[in-house]
């Protein structure tokens, strides 16, 4: 470790414990934010006592996960750092948005869609799902606060990028200085781990891209499908076909997952996350793991200060195009239907836009524990 950053590290640690400020291969930091094992019972209504699939690496359980408290800043040395109040980096498809994690390190990864999903159910579960930056700089229900812009990055005029974790409390996953900012808005954040074929929802086993010797290309033998009757995972296709799996239809404007597709096009359309169903072909297996993922909301869960609405998020999706990958969080400009559980999978893995970044994730590998 670089003497010079011990200091830094040490006032880290103690104004905030679940954060710390680790280092890559080159012997750089970033900041990062704990995320402690939990159960799917501790965030969903059902009496599973199974592990979260984020906390489960190659088969074994881990004690948790780091997740990048900051939106990822990359260098001219090909490696993502979190750190605060900079210009998130935009702009460059999926592919090398993992090569900028990948190259820290072992355990070093592009956050997956698991990590992100155990953080969002676990806001939503505690009634704290943060704001952000989802209309040119202030939160689309805030009329004074606002967080640093980004010098000389407008949108018509308007501020669009802000830089990570300046603006005020609400904005972190819990509102409190320890948290994770900008989850909400500011800039899309690509996600591993999870795709859309043809249609079919495809996902590397539980948080297995979370080790990034496992492949997360288009051609990666990873990749599963999820049968609807029982949740088992099989081998897909390859056309997004796989007899009996777990696929994305449009029924009455809004997403419902089933066996079949009966109205697919080959264009992003949009509706409401909490709007989005299951049909009779899924059975509970199936649809717990949907839920796990947050790719369908719990209408079952309540309690004081959870949201039946999940913030007004919005879910985009082109069930028809070969691959598609997932955006989360939503940008400066989604205003409501940005959010933890805003989802985008309605862009090819080389998309690359001006509204579209990442952010790193650290696990320590269960053969190292």
């Amino acid at each position: 470790m670089a003497t010079n950053f011990d200091a830094t590290r040490l006032a880290v640690q103690t104004a905030f414990p679940t954060n710390d400020l680790l280092f890559d291969d080159k012997e750089m930091p970033s900041i990062h934010v704990f995320i402690p094992k939990f159960r799917l019972c501790d965030v969903l209504s059902t009496q599973s006592t199974e592990t979260h699939p984020a906390f489960i690496v190659n088969g074994k359980e881990i004690d948790g996960f780091w997740f990048g408290k900051y939106q990822s800043t990359c260098t001219d040395t090909g490696r993502a750092y979190s750190l605060p109040a900079e210009d998130p980096t935009v702009s460059h498809p999926l592919d090398w948005f993992v090569t900028q994690t990948n190259a820290k390190g072992a355990g070093w990864h592009e956050i997956s869609n698991a990590e992100w999903a155990a953080v969002a159910l676990w806001c939503h579960k505690h009634g704290c799902e943060p704001k952000g930056n989802n209309n040119y700089g202030k939160d689309s229900s805030e009329t004074y606060y606002e967080a640093i812009p980004v010098p000389g990055v407008q949108d018509n005029g308007k501020t669009a990028r802000v830089r990570t974790g300046t603006g005020p409390l609400p904005w972190s996953h819990n509102g409190r200085m320890d948290g994770i900012w900008d989850m909400n808005g500011n800039i899309w954040e690509w996600c591993i781990g999870l795709r859309l074929v043809k249609g079919e929802l495809q996902i590397i086993p539980n948080n297995n891209a979370a080790d990034n010797s496992v492949s997360n290309s288009a051609s990666s033998s990873a990749w599963r499908a999820i049968k609807a009757s029982d949740g088992s995972l099989v081998a897909p296709d390859g056309n997004g076909t796989t007899t009996g799996t777990i696929k994305l239809n449009r029924v009455n404007n809004h997403w419902e997952w089933d066996t079949t597709i009966s109205d697919s096009k080959d264009e992003s359309r949009s509706a409401a996350f909490k709007d989005t169903t299951a049909a009779a072909s899924v059975g509970d297996a199936a649809k717990l793991i949907l839920m796990s993922l947050a790719l369908m909301p719990d209408t079952a869960l309540t309690g004081d200060g959870i949201d039946a609405n999940y913030g007004g998020d919005y879910f985009w999706a082109n069930n028809a195009a070969d691959e598609r990958c997932p955006f989360r969080g939503g940008g400066w400009g989604n205003g409501v239907s940005a959010g933890v559980f805003s989802l985008d999978l309605g862009s090819p893995r080389s998309g690359s836009w001006a509204s579209g970044g990442g952010r790193s994730a650290f696990v320590k590998l269960p053969a190292e524990a």
